[in-house]
């Protein structure tokens, strides 16, 4: 069809730059991956503390699950019918965790960030938002009818820059400044105190940090980086995933009572959407109670986090990374395309990562290292480089 040669012609410029996407079906068992028959070691999972490839704890959540509260299926948004016991169990349980603040439950991180922001943000609120952000948060900023504009990547001096800069402007009631605490991408982190420290000379602002890559690996009890640097009470809106380290789904935020209220009634993602099966939200609470005892996980991630740094540092590559998501920067699409296909040779799962995901010129392997990956795994991967 003449409508489709526009689309057909698309993919053919992606499959020549070497960006071409597509499904792959995989087995996956522990720390391992299989491939149309290949074994690889999986270095591209999110279950960063090896609870997702834990058969015994889902062996032991289902042994406790009565099959009377096996529901599949919520049936409705939380607002009609579909706000279960589940629901409010966890979001009390969530709350103590995090010091007695709120805690609201999303169907996703995708869905939290296209929700909130627009919510909070009207035509008299200015966002100002890190570069390099994720694509969830970006798109939620262009669904609200907010200004933004986007500081340098982690140059807070930039940022206070513009909170000087607009501030006393009229046209603005509030400030919300945007950013993750650990990017998904670079695997650096932002200086959360010096945030905070800043957002608090600035009366009319507020502070939205997204945990997504933190929660499970970050604190004493797997909190996050807001743990990790004592500014939890300190951030407006700190959100987070389940879908990584937490081997569920979902989305969840920490704020104050009135916040949650307000998103109750105004979040059109929440409102018009039906809830997550309450069979999900139990798994969740019960992988979450696992997760706060995990800190010898934490602390093997850590080690080999540090290991890989060092050592691809010292193969020659650009390396950002200050946590367990390693970047490998090797330059154009085609360039990482042939080393992911290096790596996989070797028997490593390690994927390719290009624009428009990353900025041009720097495609990327980028290496997700999970608890259940050893030192010497990680010295055979750098010398396949």
């Amino acid at each position: 069809m003449a409508l489709l040669d526009h689309y057909a012609q698309q993919l053919e410029q992606l499959k020549l730059s070497g960006n071409l996407r597509q499904f792959k079906p995989n087995q996956q068992q522990d720390a391992y991956i299989e491939i149309a028959g290949q074994r690889m070691l999986n270095l591209s999972s999110n279950d960063y503390l090896g609870l997702a490839a834990d058969l015994t704890l889902r062996e032991a959540f289902l042994d406790l699950q009565p099959l009377a509260r096996c529901y599949f299926s919520s049936s409705s948004s939380r607002l009609l019918t579909g706000n279960f016991a589940e629901y409010e169990q966890f979001e009390h349980t969530l709350s103590e965790a995090f010091g007695g603040r709120a805690a609201l439950l999303f169907n996703s991180g995708y869905h939290m960030n296209i929700g909130i922001l627009p919510a909070l943000a009207d035509a008299k609120t200015l966002i100002l938002a890190d570069k390099l952000v994720h694509a969830s948060m970006i798109d939620g900023i262009r669904l609200s009818s907010a200004k933004y504009v986007r500081y340098r990547h982690n140059d807070l001096a930039h940022l206070e820059k513009l909170l000087t800069q607009y501030h006393d402007d009229d046209q603005f009631d509030r400030i919300i400044i945007v950013t993750e605490s650990i990017f998904s991408m670079d695997g650096d982190e932002t200086d959360l105190k010096a945030l905070v420290s800043i957002k608090k000379r600035f009366s009319k602002t507020m502070l939205y940090v997204d945990e997504a890559h933190a929660i499970g690996v970050r604190g004493e009890l797997g909190l996050g980086c807001a743990e990790q640097y004592g500014v939890i009470q300190e951030i407006d809106c700190l959100v987070g995933t389940f879908g990584k380290a937490l081997a569920s789904v979902g989305g969840y935020l920490i704020c104050d009572p009135i916040l949650r209220t307000y998103l109750i009634n105004t979040m059109r993602p929440l409102i018009f959407s039906t809830a997550l099966p309450p069979i999900s939200i139990a798994w969740t609470h019960f992988v979450w109670s696992k997760m706060l005892h995990a800190q010898q996980q934490r602390t093997h991630l850590a080690a080999i986090s540090e290991h890989l740094q060092r050592a691809v540092v010292a193969k020659g590559y650009s390396s950002p990374s200050s946590s367990h998501i390693v970047p490998i920067i090797v330059g154009e699409s085609q360039a990482a395309v042939d080393q992911s296909k290096r790596v996989q040779d070797c028997g490593f799962y390690a994927m390719p990562v290009r624009p428009p995901t990353v900025p041009q010129h720097s495609a990327r392997l980028r290496i997700s290292l999970t608890s259940m990956i050893q030192l010497h795994d990680l010295d055979r991967l750098v010398s396949c480089l």
